[in-house]
């Protein structure tokens, strides 16, 4: 019988594990996402994984890409929207702190 290649098998843990890490943060990064939404994710794909013995980035491809189509369909679409439009807040806000401190004087 043969044994499978330790080296190999190293090498697709490691791509595994940078795949899986960078799939949770972009995923976390979209709006409406919570921890909820990371953990059904995860275990959807790694649930697939182990079913198919493919590696995430074969069975699912870039991990930016697939935390977009992840959070699409995952996340409800007026969270999605609701949390965009306080993002969008936040930021404005941010931005007329930031221009207000540079004013000397105040």
């Amino acid at each position: 019988m043969a044994r499978k290649d330790r080296t190999t098998d190293g090498v697709e843990e490691k791509d595994r594990e940078k795949w899986m890490a960078r799939f949770q943060v972009r995923l976390a990064m979209r709006p409406g996402v919570d921890r909820a939404v990371v953990l059904q994710a995860v275990k959807e794909v790694t649930a697939h994984c182990a079913e198919t013995g493919e590696q995430p980035r074969t069975a699912f491809g870039d991990p930016d890409a697939y935390a977009v189509q992840a959070a699409e369909r995952l996340v409800p679409a007026d969270r999605a929207a609701r949390e965009r439009r306080h993002n969008a807040v936040v930021d404005a806000l941010d931005a007329v702190r930031k221009k207000a401190g540079e004013i000397t004087g105040l």
